[in-house]
């Protein structure tokens, strides 16, 4: 049994523990305090705002020991705002967060709430039927390092990146029915 956590401090916490409820041999669980952190297999820090999450990261002495977990190793998964906190560089914002993933991202890249938008790609990677991919205030990533694999692009734009241990999406696979993209991150445990 893979145990995932997801960060549950702030964000589209109880729709990624309801999808993982639904993949078989995963035991989902909220993570708030650093005691937790030695107990979970993986972990997915989910959309929000990503401000927020970084604060309460912080707030919650949680920063360095997920580091410490990510940079060992542990698999970790961001959406949307996840994406941000994993991000090393952030394009349009000083703030800085867990800096583990070697990719600079454009916080709200896509625009405002009225720019949020869905689609349908074919990623055979990740799945064999198309997915479905809800964009809300996206982020998107403008640069990777050479140990970055880019997984899929929208407009052009890096939507999904994957390096070692880490997976990075622009968009929320919890708001939609489809499963790929948790099962793909129960894969990499």
């Amino acid at each position: 049994m893979k145990k995932i956590g997801v960060l549950g401090l702030q964000g589209a916490i109880s729709e990624h523990l309801d999808k993982l409820s639904k993949i078989p041999n995963v035991e989902p669980f909220s993570l708030k305090y650093k005691e937790e952190i030695d107990t979970i297999d993986g972990l997915i820090i989910p959309g929000g705002e990503s401000t927020a999450i970084g604060r309460l990261l912080s707030d919650f002495n949680l920063t360095e020991p997920l580091k410490t977990r990510v940079n060992a190793g542990m698999p970790v998964w961001g959406t949307c705002a996840g994406m941000i906190i994993l991000a090393k560089t952030i394009t349009n914002d000083r703030r800085r967060h867990l800096e583990v993933m070697d990719i600079n991202v454009m916080r709200n890249g896509y625009g405002r709430q009225l720019n949020s938008f869905t689609t349908e790609v074919s990623l055979a990677k990740v799945s064999s039927d198309k997915i479905p991919l809800v964009f809300i205030r996206a982020p998107y990533v403008v640069e990777v390092a050479p140990n970055v694999e880019v997984l899929l692009r929208v407009d052009e734009n890096i939507v999904a990146c994957r390096q070692d241990n880490m997976l990075a999406t622009s968009f929320h696979p919890e708001l939609t029915e489809d499963l790929s993209f948790h099962r793909y991150f129960a894969e990499m445990i």
